[in-house]
C-alpha cells in the first residue's frame, strides 16, 4: 500500500512539542511520510516563546518549490505563517494545488506570545483560507479571523464556522477547547452539513501544540484517501490519546507537550549485554 506524502508549511520549535516538530510526529504517527517548509525559527520552550527569527519569504518560496518539483504532495498542512509577506507567498505557491489543504490558523503561543502579525490576518482570511479544503481555528482565531467577540457556547461555533465556510474553505473544524464545559466538544461545519464530536476533558496542563499536532493528524488522514468526517474522527482520537498520556513524558517546567507516540511507544530495551 503507498504510503502517503504529507508536508507541513509552518514555524519550527526546538522544544519539539509544536509547530514543525510536532507536525512531522503527529503526520509520521497516523501513517505518512512527513515533509516540512519552515517559515519561522523561533526560540521557545515549555515556558513561552522568547524570540522569533523570521525565514524570508523567497526563501519560503524555494523551499515549497523544491518539494513540489520533486516529490507527490498528498496533502499539505499550513501552521505559523507569522507575516502579510509569507502568506502571500504561500498562497502564490498553493494556487492549483489539488491535494487536501489543512489550514490551522496560529495566532498565538500557549504563553500568549503573537505569531501572527496583525495585517497578516486579512491575508490569511481573504487568500489562504479560500484555499483550504478544513480550516482548524479554536475558538479565538475563529473570532480573530471573523472579527467578532470569541463563541462561548456551541450555538455561537456553530454559528462562527458557517461564517467563515461562507469566506470560501470547503469545511471548517471549531474546535472548542476553550469552552467551560466539561467535555471537549469540536464541531465540524461543511457547506451542506455540520456534525458534532465529542470527547472527554483529560486534566492536564501538558497540552503545548495540540493545534499543531491535531491539524497535522487530520492532513495525514486526508492524504490517505479519508473523508472528512473520518478524517476529524481519527484525528480527534488520536489527539485525545495523545493528551491522555502526556503526564508520561517529562518535558520542561511548563505548558509541556503531548505524548505523540503514545500508541506506539514502549521502553527501549539494554541489549549491550
Amino acid at each position: 500500500m503507498m504510503i502517503p506524502n504529507v508536508l507541513s508549511i509552518a514555524g519550527s520549535d526546538p522544544s519539539g512539542g509544536a509547530g514543525i516538530q510536532a507536525d512531522l510526529k503527529a503526520i509520521s504517527a497516523n501513517g505518512a511520510f512527513a515533509m516540512a517548509a519552515i517559515t519561522a525559527l523561533t526560540a521557545q520552550n515549555t515556558q513561552g516563546v522568547q524570540g522569533i527569527h523570521l525565514v524570508p519569504p523567497a526563501f519560503v518560496q524555494a523551499q515549497i518549490e523544491a518539494i513540489f518539483e520533486d516529490i507527490r504532495v498528498d496533502a499539505v498542512k499550513i501552521g505559523m505563517i507569522a507575516t502579510a509577506e509569507i502568506a502571500e507567498t504561500v498562497a502564490l505557491c498553493l494556487q492549483g494545488c489539488d491535494a487536501p489543504i489543512v489550514l490551522d490558523p496560529v495566532m498565538i503561543a500557549k504563553g500568549g506570545a503573537p505569531l501572527l502579525q496583525p495585517d497578516a490576518v486579512a491575508v490569511v482570511r481573504d487568500r489562504l483560507l479560500p484555499l483550504a479544503t478544513l480550516v482548524t481555528p479554536n475558538l479565538p482565531e475563529a473570532a480573530h479571523l471573523l472579527g467578532t467577540q470569541t463563541a462561548t457556547t456551541r450555538a455561537k461555533m456553530e454559528a462562527q464556522g458557517r461564517a467563515l465556510v461562507e469566506r470560501g474553505c470547503h469545511a471548517v473544524l471549531m474546535k472548542g477547547g476553550h469552552l467551560t464545559e466539561g467535555a471537549s466538544p469540536d464541531c465540524l461545519v461543511t457547506q451542506d452539513d455540520l456534525r458534532w464530536f465529542e470527547s472527554k476533558r483529560t486534566d492536564t496542563r501538558n497540552t503545548h501544540g495540540t493545534g499543531c499536532t491535531v491539524s497535522a493528524a487530520l492532513a495525514a488522514q486526508l492524504a490517505a484517501g479519508r473523508d472528512i468526517s473520518t478524517a476529524v474522527a481519527a484525528a480527534k482520537a488520536y489527539i485525545a490519546q495523545a493528551i491522555a498520556h502526556a503526564d508520561a513524558l517529562t518535558v520542561g517546567s511548563g505548558h509541556g507537550p503531548t505524548h505523540h507516540f503514545a500508541a506506539t511507544c514502549a521502553p527501549i530495551q539494554d541489549i549491550s549485554s
